[in-house]
């Protein structure tokens, strides 16, 4: 019996000094200073339990804004502060363009498609959808067209429930969802849309497994944990039932093609395969088009919609901000029509108060990882060839020497001595460099027109009082969810 105990064990152990041999890197080069790892678990005692973000700030109090954390045995270099990111991102561009691995996605993406794609793959697949998006997005019918249209749809639709109240979480979700669809699918939903109203409900919640603690701690020991239950399984399960749908609208749009006039993202992508089919190494395959397809549908959904969420919850917080909002809405607009783009630069308190609240709700503290593409020197330190290396943009957004008291809400940090909208360099909710968000200017546009519009047409109002309401996310981790609200929208009598 001793002996066969004895045989188990030696066994576990040889087991998991194998696995950590395999799975250490082999550096070569000189990474900044860090705390220092245990064989297997890497810096996780020195983690915080509210997660990774807390864990990187506290860190970064005591090792600077450069340093290495070991995430189980991979080391990953943490940039922190606004002129770190871009001395990174933007000065030394090209060798920070890499992209780094999220561990729960990874089983599905499998470095496919426009956001996990690396190499002459990823350059290939945003030059085709840069060109692709922005025909679709500002072509016949602009995007300014159909997140007005939207945006009126919307209004109709909140004006039904005569003040009730409501969460407005699937409303956010569908209008964002319905532009980006429009764009990818060439088509929009009605918001009782069975059908889309699940794969609404598919990315909520793997959004929320994404960023619960659980997912954290995958991140750290993927290579050990994948062989067991746990969030990465259902991840995979609902991003596969999205990819499924996708399948089949591909198929649809297959049959129906017609060369001559594309009607969205997917014919052109069909087109440009149909082109390419006899070149055996062409990027333009399958997998890259639905893996593609899933990227934009989910982030072109989930960050906006999350955004509009935090922004009416931290309006019913701050009730005297949304009053001067709607002052400056009924000055420059009126009731009479709907919010244009050219009206946002008459607006710089409203324009203030959307770059505030982006920066306050830190949507992706973290980011998305990056990769050096080469051995790189960076501030004294030599970077080896495919380093992974998060660029925390919370430290940015949060950053004391381009915002005074970051950690309170205050519109006051974009608005100059005039009044007039200041830009700051420390401003990287979409991030910055190669990698900077694609739909960018069309998370803005939507930002801007659905905002308004709702203030336009209605105020707000909450069972809670606004001492009351907190604004502590449920979850921190790859990004911030507001708790759930509710709300009533009341429809406002302006003359």
């Amino acid at each position: 019996m001793e002996l066969s105990v004895f045989l188990l064990l030696t066994f576990t152990v040889g087991f998991l000094l194998l696995l950590v041999s395999q799975n250490q890197p082999k550096t070569h080069g000189h990474l900044p200073p860090g705390p220092p790892p245990l064989p297997f678990l890497g810096n996780l005692l020195q983690m915080n339990r509210r997660g990774l973000l807390r864990s990187f700030m506290q860190l970064q109090e005591k090792y600077g804004d450069v340093f290495t954390v070991h995430l189980g045995t991979r080391p990953v270099v943490m940039l922190c502060g606004t002129d770190t990111i871009r001395e990174a991102l933007v000065d030394q561009a090209e060798a920070f363009s890499g992209r780094g691995t999220v561990a729960v996605l990874h089983p599905v993406v499998q470095g496919y498609g426009l956001i996990f794609a690396n190499g002459e793959r990823w350059k290939i697949l945003r030059r085709f959808s840069l060109v692709t998006m922005r025909h679709f997005g500002m072509g016949k019918r602009s995007v300014e067209e159909r997140i007005k249209e939207e945006a009126q749809c919307l209004v109709e639709e909140l004006k039904k429930y005569k003040g009730a109240l409501l969460n407005p979480t699937s409303f956010f979700q569908s209008i964002a969802a319905n532009i980006i669809c429009s764009i990818v699918f060439g088509e929009r939903f009605d918001y009782k849309d069975h059908q889309f109203l699940r794969l609404l409900d598919l990315i909520y919640q793997t959004f929320a497994l994404m960023c619960s603690l659980s997912s954290q701690v995958f991140e750290l020991f993927s290579g050990f944990l994948k062989y067991f239950p746990g969030v990465h399984k259902q991840i995979s399960k609902n991003l596969q039932e999205i990819l499924n749908y996708i399948d089949h609208s591909v198929e649809k749009h297959r049959a129906t093609l017609d060369p001559n006039a594309p009607r969205d993202f997917i014919d052109t992508y069909l087109l440009r395969m149909e082109k390419e089919k006899s070149n055996h190494h062409t990027e333009f395959h399958h997998q890259n088009l639905v893996i593609s397809v899933l990227s934009l549908f989910f982030a072109g959904t989930e960050t906006t919609s999350t955004t509009l969420r935090y922004s009416f919850l931290i309006m019913l917080k701050y009730p005297r901000v949304a009053e001067k909002v709607q002052k400056e809405i009924d000055q420059v607009i009126g009731s009479h029509r709907l919010p244009t783009l050219d009206d946002r630069t008459k607006m710089p308190y409203t324009d203030a108060v959307i770059h505030e609240i982006q920066r306050f709700a830190d949507l992706a503290p973290i980011g998305l990882p990056h990769r050096v593409t080469k051995d790189t020197m960076f501030r004294g330190y030599l970077l080896p060839k495919n380093t992974e290396v998060y660029p925390i943009l919370s430290s940015a957004l949060h950053d004391p020497q381009y915002f005074d008291h970051p950690d309170t809400f205050n519109p006051e940090h974009f608005l100059d001595a005039n009044g007039t909208l200041k830009k700051s360099e420390a401003f990287l909710p979409f991030s910055t460099g190669k990698r900077i968000c694609l739909g960018e200017g069309i998370a803005r546009n939507e930002l801007f027109i659905f905002f308004t519009a709702i203030l336009q047409n209605f105020s707000l109002a909450s069972a809670v009082a606004p001492e009351d309401i907190d604004l502590t996310p449920i979850n921190s981790g790859i990004s911030k969810i507001p708790s759930p609200y509710q709300i009533h929208f009341l429809s406002r009598c302006v003359g």
